[in-house]
């Protein structure tokens, strides 16, 4: 059998990372067992359902990688096969026309509350013979009334509902448009869903589900419900916990590769393992190992794995990378060359690309103002003769490179008897205009010796001044 599984988002809100990890989970079970990955827009619900939130799920999709073989599919281009299956159940019988108005279902559920009895539809529509005039009826399936559905989630075990617990599911409106749950059950049966993992709000879903595939003479799908993420505080994830657009994480300088190593580890282990890289997970992960307990959302785990995914990503990667960081901070470069150099500066200095981007900027742009504090310890009137004599050794070198470069401060160092610390921070605030920096000798090989020096010759003018 060929494992079959699908990420199937509603577009009704942004796609955040409690979706996001059910594609990863599907994405992932089918990767690993040769099988295919098919990703549908469940898109039935026209007056909540939006263009941007269509456009987010598919440029989420693709900027982590979570490459689909088959889709997107649009429920709404499927109206005709709906109306077709609707059709099917009607003349079998496993579907009837429901005449009631909103009125007696109203009267129905407070006489069914009055009486201390679970709200339900009673049914009363069931075998009638006779259309009621001047009514546009809804459909209902018409559900057994007798035995019990068990579900073997791959998730929570054995969980077995009652059919007499559960009454005629509306699957057509009374304009004709199907529901959401309806829909879901052919998309599956057409699309051949071996497997079905979501989110465990849809676990009460799957009885009515299953009993319409059997109505169907359709296969039955492997089902496995995982928990929701909580927020640190163990309330529902909100938007102050990050359930944010997930793009909103590329926007904030997150690797894709390590938001998916995060929210993989959130339910699902492999022994002690904290850093995966995408092979890893597609080797190692089984739904079976998912844990049925919910998972708290933590940013600083988050930010660490970033971190870790950063100094083991390839440098031309993180160059381009860090190139569109840049440009979100209104600075354009194209020299690779440099982004290169700042990327191996820098990579274990910052959590985040926008973390990197922004204490890089002194690299690719010049600096208007001083770090107020940096520049009254360092740039001060003592400094101008250090700052004179680096400015010169710099100026005679022939060679531009870190290694020269450290020779020229090292040599000003011991000539005015000072630790090396007391030439290149005067030298750093100078060039950068803050106290931190990579190694300086790097950092002044990579910003250049034209630049370098200008930069120098502005401090030395400014040293000492009340305001520099």
């Amino acid at each position: 059998m060929t494992v079959v599984t699908r990420f199937a988002p509603s577009p009704t809100g942004l796609l955040h990372i409690g979706g996001v990890r059910t594609a990863l989970f599907s994405w992932l079970y089918a990767r690993h067992n040769g099988g295919r990955f098919i990703l549908r827009v469940e898109d039935t619900d026209r007056e909540r359902s939006t263009d941007e939130a269509v456009k987010v799920i598919l440029e989420g999709m693709h900027w982590l990688g979570l490459d689909a073989d088959e889709g997107p599919y649009y429920q709404t281009r499927r109206f005709d096969r709906y109306r077709e299956v609707l059709a099917g159940m009607l003349g079998a019988g496993h579907a009837y026309h429901c005449y009631c108005s909103k009125a007696e279902l109203e009267a129905m559920r407070e006489r069914q509350l009055a009486a201390k009895e679970k709200p339900r539809y009673d049914g009363r529509c069931r075998e009638l013979k006779e259309p009621r005039a001047g009514v546009d009826p809804v459909i209902r399936f018409k559900n057994p009334q007798h035995g019990e559905v068990v579900v073997e989630d791959q998730v929570h075990g054995r969980v077995v509902f009652q059919n007499s617990e559960l009454d005629d599911l509306i699957i057509a409106r009374s304009d004709g448009t199907p529901t959401y749950n309806f829909c879901v059950v052919v998309d599956d049966m057409d699309m051949g869903i071996t497997h079905v993992i979501r989110g465990d709000d849809h676990l009460n879903n799957t009885p009515r589900q299953m009993n319409m595939l059997h109505a169907l003479q359709a296969a039955i799908p492997v089902y496995a419900h995982v928990p929701m993420i909580l927020g640190a505080d163990g309330a529902k994830l909100s938007k102050r916990h990050g359930a944010v657009s997930v793009l909103q994480y590329q926007e904030e300088g997150y690797l894709p590769d390590a938001l998916l190593n995060y929210l993989v580890r959130l339910g699902w282990s492999h022994g002690d393992q904290e850093v995966f890289s995408r092979e890893e997970m597609i080797a190692a992960f089984d739904i079976k190992d998912v844990n049925k307990a919910a998972s708290a959302f933590n940013a600083e785990k988050l930010q660490w794995l970033n971190q870790q995914h950063m100094m083991r990503a390839p440098v031309t990667q993180l160059a381009v990378a860090l190139r569109d960081s840049l440009a979100g901070l209104g600075v354009a470069t194209d020299d690779m060359a440099l982004l290169e150099g700042v990327v191996n500066a820098q990579r274990e200095r910052a959590k985040t690309l926008r973390e990197m981007a922004q204490q890089s900027l002194f690299f690719f742009r010049d600096f208007e103002h001083y770090d107020p504090k940096a520049a009254r310890k360092h740039l001060t009137a003592g400094a101008v003769p250090l700052l004179e004599a680096v400015g010169g050794g710099l100026e005679a070198l022939t060679e531009w490179n870190a290694g020269a470069i450290h020779s020229v401060l090292d040599t000003v160092a011991r000539r005015n008897a000072l630790g090396l610390g007391s030439v290149a921070q005067p030298l750093r605030v100078a060039i950068c205009g803050t106290a931190v920096s990579p190694p300086i000798d790097l950092t002044v090989a990579l910003i250049g010796k034209t630049t370098t020096l200008v930069r120098l010759q502005r401090a030395i003018g400014q040293a000492g001044t009340s305001e520099p």
